[in-house]
């Protein structure tokens, strides 16, 4: 839901006011689709053995925003599967940090 808002705002949802955030942390998700009139700024966290959300699904969609001038960042976390959480005592372990970064640095 939160990809679906950054690429196509509330009013998708049924809002009044159409709002879009300047930056979007996404884990583990399937969604592809991208606006090409503009994405706000993309952090993505997955693990390498996701059955669920495809790993590659996700670095193409990076992939073609970075080719819009979209900031992006891609982390792909050795033997971890869907749903990983704080990532504690894993190869993830930490990625809220970096997502916090990545934030500030949107600003």
């Amino acid at each position: 839901m939160a990809a679906y808002i950054g690429s196509y705002g509330t009013q998708a949802f049924g809002t009044t006011q159409n709002s879009k955030p300047n930056s979007v942390i996404m884990l583990y998700t399937g969604h592809s689709d991208y606006n090409r009139q503009g994405e706000p700024a993309t952090f993505v966290a997955i693990g390498e053995q996701d059955s669920i959300a495809s790993p590659n699904v996700m670095k193409r969609r990076l992939e073609k925003l970075k080719a819009m001038g979209v900031p992006t960042e891609f982390h792909l976390y050795k033997n971890l599967g869907h749903g990983f959480a704080l990532g504690t005592g894993t190869t993830a372990e930490g990625w809220e940090k970096q997502a916090v970064k990545f934030w500030q640095q949107q600003r």
